[in-house]
């Protein structure tokens, strides 16, 4: 495991600590984004099937067509609808139950939904129940997975381990695809089968999840905070490979526990425990301090740019594109498209993240990912590609490059905005905050893409090409932001977070991010000084 690259470390660290334990636990709770990722990739195609529409009402025959719209549109809303429901009330779980209890509430109900969605006949309030489960469970499991990871992983490989994230997601979705994909080519779709299958499959990631949770460790840190000492070290010992009584092991805990100690100072002086209503008081107080407000404003916008990166837009015309230049097989060429992101993703995520860091590859990808769009713009305008319409020699030139440009926006976008704000949301918050934030992360998903949603379909009516133009100008406007705002924290300590973002929690009051993010490069002698 140590061979791969890896940040600077933030102090000598013994090779026993970059073994198989903190990567078999990141890739455990990772099967529950598997059925995120899926859940994102299969229903479109799914509720379109012969099969479903007969099963469901959905014919012309049977309903009106704003009906038949309306039931389409709300079996996807609620989903979303359930993954912001399921992050938001995550926080008390989070907080009181630990991440590991979280972990087995939120694939529980996300098992519930995956069996409503399979087992109805005739009931579409079955389905609709079904899959707002499936999201609050996602909602959950996107709320607790990588700040779980974060807390479990050696600074120097955090970024890859809670890239798994992203790597899983993808993965994920081109499993949702490929499964459609076989089912069309294979199956009668006027058979009931054809989409209780892939409804069905829902229960593999998170029947794995639930088959491996007993693998799972509670988080070292929520042990901390909740006073059980005597457990954390033994997690920590577990994860790091090294006796109880290691230097490393010992370092570890007292950088944790001087944090806590310093929160729980701000938040009830000498009382030795805090009240839940105290909990949620301090936490609302510490959120909104200069220094840490910023974290929660940068983790929205993060997502806001990822949301406005036009990736939607991608998927919702390269079939255009695609047909338009003569390519016989449309699905196989969106399947190799979802291939190239997810095989991006982990390639970026597992051998890269934690050398290049989080800055620069969201400033490259940005641009290239709007250099794409720009392209797409003005073949779109000049080109005017329509599908069964001839098209002159130059028309489908374009076209080629156009496809080309498509699967170069997949592999550029794979390394950037993608994954980068769920493992930077993971990693930037103390651990008073983290109960809030990770829920925070994940409702700032569902929130931007229901915005995006909705509003596509009228920029396409209004816009039509200017879409891509829109787009690419976003990711312009999200590299600079990422060149002035994203700070890099390959190789940081949670506990040094404060001093990046410029919090100093003993004078609440700020100090410059810009001259301390040299400083907080790493120095042996000097580590090795502040915790003697």
């Amino acid at each position: 495991m140590g061979g791969f690259a890896r940040a600077p470390e933030d102090r000598p660290t013994p090779p026993e600590v970059y073994n198989w334990r903190v990567y078999m636990a990141a890739l455990v709770i990772s099967m529950g984004v598997l059925a995120y990722g899926y859940d994102s990739a299969f229903i479109g195609t799914t509720i379109t099937h012969q099969s479903f529409k007969n099963d469901f009402g959905l014919l012309p025959s049977q309903r009106t067509k704003a009906e038949i719209n309306e039931m389409t549109s709300n079996i996807t809303s609620i989903y979303s609808a359930g993954g912001l429901v399921g992050a938001l009330l995550m926080y008390p779980s989070l907080e009181l139950l630990g991440r590991r209890m979280t972990v087995i509430i939120s694939d529980t109900i996300f098992i519930l939904g995956a069996i409503l969605c399979t087992v109805p006949t005739h009931q579409i309030g079955l389905v609709y129940a079904g899959r707002f489960f499936t999201g609050m469970g996602v909602g959950g499991i996107a709320a607790v997975s990588p700040i779980y990871i974060a807390e479990i992983s050696p600074p120097a490989i955090r970024g890859r381990l809670t890239g798994f994230f992203e790597s899983f997601y993808q993965t994920g979705a081109v499993i949702g695809f490929w499964i459609n994909y076989g089912i069309v080519h294979n199956m009668d779709r006027s058979k009931s089968m054809a989409w209780r299958i892939p409804m069905a499959v829902q229960l593999i990631p998170a029947g794995l999840l639930a088959l491996m949770i007993p693998l799972l460790k509670e988080s070292p840190t929520w042990l901390l905070k909740r006073g059980r000492d005597a457990e954390a070290l033994k997690v920590y010992s577990f994860f790091r490979n090294l006796s109880e009584d290691h230097e490393y092991i010992q370092q570890d805990m007292q950088f944790v526990k001087n944090e806590i100690a310093k929160e729980r100072a701000q938040l009830v002086g000498n009382q030795i425990h805090a009240t839940f209503t105290q909990i949620i008081k301090g936490a609302a107080k510490e959120g909104s301090m200069k220094g840490m407000r910023n974290r929660f404003l940068l983790v929205f916008l993060m997502f806001m740019w990822q949301a406005w990166s036009g990736a939607a837009a991608i998927n919702y015309y390269s079939p255009t594109i695609f047909t338009s230049i003569g390519l016989s097989d449309v699905t196989l060429w969106t399947g190799v498209y979802g291939i190239i992101k997810a095989g991006g993703s982990i390639i970026f995520f597992t051998w890269f993240i934690d050398k290049i860091g989080r800055k620069w590859p969201w400033i490259v990808s940005s641009l290239i990912c709007a250099f794409c769009q720009y392209y797409l713009a003005i073949y779109i305008a000049l080109g005017k590609p329509k599908v069964g319409q001839p098209m002159s020699d130059s028309t489908v030139a374009g076209g080629k490059g156009a496809t080309a440009m498509i699967m170069i926006f997949g592999a550029a976008w794979s390394f950037g905005a993608n994954g980068l704000p769920w493992i930077i949301s993971a990693e930037i918050f103390p651990s008073s905050l983290r109960s809030i934030s990770g829920p925070f992360a994940a409702a700032s998903v569902w929130i931007w893409t229901l915005i995006v949603t909705k509003s596509l379909p009228q920029m396409y009516t209004s816009m039509q090409w200017g879409v891509y133009v829109f787009f690419a100008t976003a990711l312009i406007c999200a590299s600079i932001y990422a060149f002035y705002f994203i700070h890099d924290t390959k190789g940081l300590r949670i506990d040094q977070m404060d001093e990046l973002f410029g919090f100093d929690r003993r004078k609440q009051m700020p100090v410059s991010p810009l001259a301390t993010e040299k400083k907080l490069a790493y120095d042996a002698s000097e580590h090795i000084e502040r915790i003697a």
